[in-house]
């Protein structure tokens, strides 16, 4: 079963970023330009994992992933990727239901780890693409 991520950022450059690593790695991807549309494809994709910015139009991260864990059951994994790095960003991510996060600038490198061991973490290992 392939691992499907919806990556959800206002940033077309940040985007393609993260879509071809996460391809290259195996991942199916789908994106969203920001949180509104962001929601709206979490229901209709059911991905197993979001990678969401936070400073978005039409909808910031943070309502969105209020959103999308309280009007979701089962929710999706929820990993913040943002450049909104204070104790109090991390801590209204975290608070607001995200189960990691991660400040921009990043390394795809360090990305792609992070995702795996959060997938681990919720139980899915066996469903993670092979290296």
């Amino acid at each position: 079963m392939t691992i499907k991520v919806l990556t959800v950022d206002d940033e077309p450059d940040v985007r393609r970023l993260i879509e071809v690593k996460l391809k290259k790695a195996g991942f199916e991807v789908i994106t969203a330009v920001d949180g509104e549309e962001g929601v709206e494809k979490a229901k209709s994709e059911n991905p197993d994992l979001i990678l969401m910015d936070v400073m978005m139009p039409k909808m910031d991260g943070y309502t969105a992933v209020e959103k999308i864990k309280t009007e979701m059951d089962p929710a999706p994994l929820v990993m913040m990727l943002t450049a909104k790095g204070t104790e109090d960003d991390v801590m209204q991510g975290l608070m607001g239901g995200a189960d990691d996060y991660i400040t921009k600038p990043f390394a795809p490198r360090e990305l792609i780890a992070r995702v795996k061991v959060t997938l681990i973490k919720a139980g899915r290992k066996a469903d993670l693409p092979p290296e």
